[in-house]
């Protein structure tokens, strides 16, 4: 059956090899409909980003690119708004008819940390072809903090997916029709859209601002930060929110979302053109999420940076939009259900690292 593909899926294809790795991988990185990927040893800086091209491998262009090699074995810090390249320790082997999409992490997300898959032979970020054979590699470039990684962390997921996915938007209405997939109002328009919530039922609290000049963050260390150490908060009584050009927020959306345990989720712009700021970096929602035991749906955090000019964000402005894809197969586990979801449920919330 064409789809994403859930655990049972992800687990025969590691028992085959097609999914291989420098150590074994760990029963935890398989997620409901995705595989977390984990950083390898040695990362390379480099003074720009690059992709391989057609016909070429990354360890050929590295020598282009790369200004010095480090070794993460004990730590190392990746510092804001410079670019890294790190080798992955899971390879690929694609069967013929499984392509291939990768995403950051919900934190690595809320961190402002644009991470990014790259391959051999790759002409775009994120995308892995039918039967790819090859290394991983992830582009690391700290936008707002620096941060403290090791070998093994997880900044990135993968999803697999068999044959054609995504909803239609009739398909997409007539689920929402047989469980509602929103709160209020669905707006069905390539994909579920959803707004930001700048009036919120209790309190003024609409969001977070990354401080320009903060300390490092260590990825491993939850609950560990203080907030204002590293954002400022925002507060808004008129519904309004003027975005400074440059400036990483965290807001949310004014909608309740859910995933129904057949179908998984991708966060994608709304319109290029809509505003002059970007929604997205941290885009899977899994099977589960905001759905059964939480039951009354869950709100997406919404990583927003403002680009060339100031710009008003007004409350209820459409800023994003959910795509829909079914799943090969219901999975063993769903999100929030003995696993370990750290946003079920949620609201505003920052990264996992602030307490």
């Amino acid at each position: 059956m064409n789809g994403v593909l859930p655990d049972t899926s992800l687990r025969q294809l590691i028992a085959s090899g097609a999914i291989s790795a420098d150590q074994p991988i760990l029963p935890e990185q398989v997620q409901p409909a995705s595989l977390d990927l984990r950083l390898g040893a040695t990362a390379w800086r480099l003074r720009a980003s690059f992709l391989a091209g057609r016909g070429r491998r990354v360890g050929d262009r590295l020598k282009d690119f790369e200004m010095h090699r480090m070794d993460l074995a004990g730590g190392a810090v990746l510092e804001k708004g410079c670019v890294y390249l790190v080798p992955l320790m899971e390879r690929l082997s694609l069967p013929q008819g499984l392509d291939a999409v990768a995403n950051a992490k919900s934190s690595t997300g809320r961190l402002d940390l644009l991470t990014r898959l790259v391959t051999d032979e790759g002409t775009e970020f994120d995308r892995l072809p039918q039967g790819y054979d090859g290394p991983i590699y992830a582009e690391i470039c700290p936008r707002s903090f620096s941060v403290l990684v090791r070998p093994g962390m997880r900044l990135n997921q993968l999803r697999l997916r068999q044959g054609q996915a995504v909803l239609s938007d009739a398909e997409l209405r007539k689920l929402h029709a047989q469980e509602p997939l929103v709160t209020g109002e669905a707006l069905i328009d390539d994909g579920l859209g959803f707004s930001v919530d700048l009036r919120p039922e209790a309190g003024d609290l609409v969001g977070y601002r990354a401080r320009p000049h903060s300390g490092v963050i260590d990825l491993d260390r939850i609950g560990a930060y203080r907030a204002r150490d590293f954002w400022d908060e925002l507060r808004s009584t008129d519904g309004q929110l003027i975005l400074d050009p440059g400036a990483f927020y965290i807001l949310v959306s004014r909608e309740a979302v859910a995933i129904p345990p057949d179908y998984a989720a991708e966060m994608a712009p709304y319109l290029a053109m809509v505003g002059e700021f970007r929604v997205h970096y941290a885009g899977f929602f899994d099977p589960g999420f905001g759905h059964g035991a939480a039951g009354r749906g869950a709100r997406g955090v919404l990583e927003v940076r403002c680009h060339e000019a100031p710009f008003a964000l007004e409350h209820g402005q459409v800023v994003g939009r959910l795509v829909y894809e079914r799943m090969a197969a219901r999975p063993e586990r769903l999100y929030g259900s003995g696993i370990a979801s750290n946003y079920q449920g949620q609201g505003l919330k920052l990264a996992k690292q602030f307490a």
